[in-house]
């Protein structure tokens, strides 16, 4: 049960991580930044599925 709730949380902030550097990117944000940041944010589910 705790497992679905972690996944389904890191999966709710990897979606906010892209719709935030998509907002960013109109905004003139460095692309390197936004790269990196895109980067972080996503890899915490793909850690998550390599931990269990």
């Amino acid at each position: 049960m705790a497992e679905s709730l972690v996944s389904a949380k890191s999966f709710s902030f990897a979606v906010r991580i892209i719709h935030l550097c998509r907002h960013l990117k109109k905004q003139d944000v460095e692309r390197e930044l936004l790269s990196q940041l895109i980067r972080s944010g996503t890899s915490i589910a793909a850690n998550l599925s390599e931990a269990v």
